[in-house]
């Protein structure tokens, strides 16, 4: 009788397992509703819009910017913006050489007290007096004629014309 008992309690056991089991599949698979379907096609509607807006945007922006960098391949900015740079920088040498030599050489061989930049005229007219600096303007003419001659000069020197490639049409 013992032996049955324990047959009998096993088979309870797994009876009442297999339901336990079987209840909570059904529950797992219960088909969700027509308003459930729809809530969620609705939601995944929104997500691929909202992915495919995220790739517009990347795209608009990546188009930017290689539009951006193909510009400046093609037009040679770079190349201007480093002429630029280096004429800039020659000024400022140009204008230190005038000012240190070519002004005060200049003022020892004209008449007169001060610096190249210092000398003007005056002419007066019925009591009134206009001054003329022809002083500063000679010194901005040698200093423009010194820089266009130090950039020609490097120029034709280190035989920049060479690189330039024609463009092929």
């Amino acid at each position: 009788m013992a032996t049955t008992k324990k047959a009998t309690k096993n088979t309870d056991s797994k009876t009442a397992k297999a339901a336990t089991k079987k209840a909570a599949t059904t529950t797992s698979t219960k088909k969700p509703t027509a308003t459930e379907r729809a809530k969620a096609a609705e939601a995944r509607a929104k997500r691929a819009e909202a992915k495919m807006e995220r790739l517009k945007q990347e795209s608009l922006v990546t188009k930017q910017v290689s539009g951006f960098i193909e510009f400046l391949r093609e037009q040679s900015v770079v190349g201007l913006a480093i002429g630029l740079v280096l004429g800039t920088q020659a000024k400022a040498l140009v204008d230190q050489l005038v000012l240190s030599f070519l002004n005060p050489l200049t003022g020892l061989l004209l008449p007169g007290e001060g610096t190249l930049k210092q000398k003007v005229f005056e002419v007066s007219l019925n009591g009134k007096v206009a001054v003329f600096g022809w002083g500063a303007f000679v010194s901005s003419f040698l200093t423009f004629v010194l820089v266009a001659a130090i950039v020609y000069y490097v120029f034709k020197g280190l035989r920049l014309d060479k690189l330039d490639k024609k463009k092929e049409s």
